[in-house]
């Protein structure tokens, strides 16, 4: 017998709680069924596998796997797969980051409810949909000039206050070359100096001290 609810979702995150209040709300609904539920990455790959959903639901903050690696590794495998990302966070570096490992949605967890039920029918019928405060925040990081891998690990070193040779010896490079990384980062952030460079790199999400 054919499954009469069209769309098949895999809600992933890392609390039971939210997991268990999302899969309620959404299978009350006559079209939804909730046919999985994973609390890591990787037991999110396993769950599509075995259940195919139609329709993934993604927090980004997950043990292990992130969410974005996650959604990266499912889409490699599975092109078809749909992935919208429910998220308590709206930095956009976290949406850019999301919007490049291929999600199809952006929401955040504060929205009411009628707005995550048109979410996911739209990214389930093959559109996108993006909250409008998360819109705004992916508009204005790609509009930014994207640091480097080596950069960020330099601000990331630079945020828990260590000095350039401290930053040198850290990562096995010459001081020379830390000073001219932190000269790029800081005119790619627009800002005059090293805390300002931190203190921005924390809220859009660049980096984080965890």
């Amino acid at each position: 017998m054919l499954n009469s609810k069209p769309i098949r979702a895999l809600v992933v995150d890392d609390h039971f709680m939210v997991r268990m209040g999302l899969s309620a709300s959404l299978n009350v609904e006559p079209d939804i069924e909730v046919v999985a539920e994973a609390s890591t990455g990787e037991a999110a790959l396993q769950a599509y596998r075995l259940h195919r959903p139609t329709l993934v639901i993604m927090d980004l903050r997950l043990p292990g796997m992130s969410g974005t690696d996650c959604i990266a590794t499912l889409l490699g495998e599975f092109p078809e797969a749909r992935v919208l990302v429910l998220s308590t966070h709206s930095n956009e570096e976290e949406i850019y980051r999301a919007m490049q490992a291929g999600a199809h949605g952006y929401i955040v967890k504060s929205i009411v409810r009628e707005e995550l039920l048109r979410a996911v029918r739209e990214v389930h019928s093959g559109r996108s949909y993006m909250e409008t405060t998360v819109a705004a925040h992916l508009a204005e990081r790609r509009f930014r000039r994207a640091l480097s891998s080596r950069e960020i690990e330099v601000l990331r070193l630079v945020a828990k206050g260590l000095g350039n040779r401290d930053i040198a010896n850290t990562l096995k490079i010459a001081e020379v070359t830390v000073k001219l990384h932190v000269s790029h980062t800081l005119e790619k952030l627009g800002v005059k100096d090293r805390t300002e460079a931190a203190t921005v790199a924390l809220r859009r999400g660049i980096i984080s001290l965890d």
